[in-house]
């Protein structure tokens, strides 16, 4: 037998994608784009520094800990570039800058290089490191400058869900919301869209992460199966929970960083389920663990923590949603087996 004719068999899968590493992190870059805009046109020239900062910290640290760790350079896959946007989106514009580097070394070096790298990671490095910053410096984490602001000598205002978390569940939820939408203690439905409130650089424009999402879903990054579970089980306990008031479930939904979350954190390929039927429990998991930390915890936002805890939680929801293998059929127990077994 001539050498042509003899096959070569490696291993699954066997189909060929023209997608890359680069190319779907790129698409991201992308996507992020606008909502990075967006940031800038808020609060300034302040917000550029800061995502700047990350960005080039992140794709430093990637570049040292491979070199130190003796593994071939990786920065061109373009997803130190993607973490450092994304943790920049994470943190308020009043940040110092030596927190960016920081939260850049937790994301890169601790949750992604020391796990193995890119796909590798058990968590959502961006995630990780925002709970990391959160948890140690509290009081810079939580400033939120109000729109407009461009340094840090600026004055602080409270996020749209800090007003919500005081609501009265218990009491009329829509006479509070009006009381709170006259006073102007919340922005109106077009600030919230538009971004015109206190919050994280990236989260506060809905509109720009939505037509960031859109793009993804067209270019087929991701699929609607976790953000749009995630949204839904959100909404649904929001209107529950208000007496089915709608200004507060859209308030919920809008004013915190929930749409950043659920499109472009929860969908992180590693941490997430690959299966459908697994990335909708993901998504209600996510949904659930937010609502209950927003309503009932003592923080007014829950989007890391539940992104966090559910992505700890991915390899069981893979392993109880895996599809069953192609003609395998499963052996039924017989009472003869059972009691021979006894």
């Amino acid at each position: 037998m001539s050498e042509k004719n003899i096959l070569t068999v490696s291993a699954s899968p066997h189909t060929k994608s023209p997608g890359t590493v680069t190319g779907i992190m790129l698409d991201v870059i992308i996507s992020l784009i606008p909502a990075a805009f967006a940031g800038v046109a808020v609060f300034g020239a302040r917000a550029a520094l800061v995502i700047a900062v990350c960005i080039v910290s992140c794709v430093l640290f990637e570049f040292l800990s491979r070199k130190i760790m003796k593994r071939s350079s990786s920065i061109g896959d373009l997803s130190a570039v993607v973490t450092g946007l994304l943790l920049a989106f994470n943190l308020p514009v009043s940040i110092p800058i030596w927190m960016c580097i920081v939260g850049s070394l937790v994301a890169i070096v601790v949750v992604k290089q020391m796990f193995g790298g890119i796909g590798h990671n058990f968590a959502n490095p961006a995630i990780t490191a925002r709970i990391v910053l959160l948890v140690s410096f509290a009081s810079a984490m939580t400033g939120f400058s109000a729109p407009g602001s461009s340094g840090v000598d600026t004055i602080t205002t409270a996020t749209p869900l800090s007003h919500l978390s005081a609501i009265d569940l218990s009491g009329n939820v829509s006479s509070q919301m009006g009381a709170l939408l006259v006073d102007g203690d919340l922005p109106s439905f077009f600030n919230m869209l538009f971004g015109v409130r206190a919050g994280c650089i990236g989260e506060v424009c809905s509109v720009a992460l939505i037509l960031g999402a859109v793009y993804l879903i067209l270019r087929g990054v991701i699929s609607i199966a976790i953000p749009g579970s995630y949204i839904l089980t959100v909404a649904a306990f929001m209107l529950i929970a208000s007496g089915f008031d709608i200004t507060f479930t859209i308030y919920e939904i809008l004013g915190g960083g929930l749409i950043l979350g659920a499109f472009f954190m929860a969908t992180d390929y590693s941490t997430s389920p690959i299966n459908t039927k697994g990335k909708i429990v993901f998504g209600i998991g996510c949904g659930i663990l937010t609502s209950v930390i927003r309503l009932f915890g003592s923080l007014p936002e829950g989007v890391s923590y539940s992104i966090l805890l559910m992505n700890i939680a991915t390899p069981l929801i893979e392993k109880l949603t895996a599809p069953a293998y192609f003609g395998f059929i499963k052996e039924k127990k017989t009472k003869k087996k059972e009691e021979g077994a006894a």
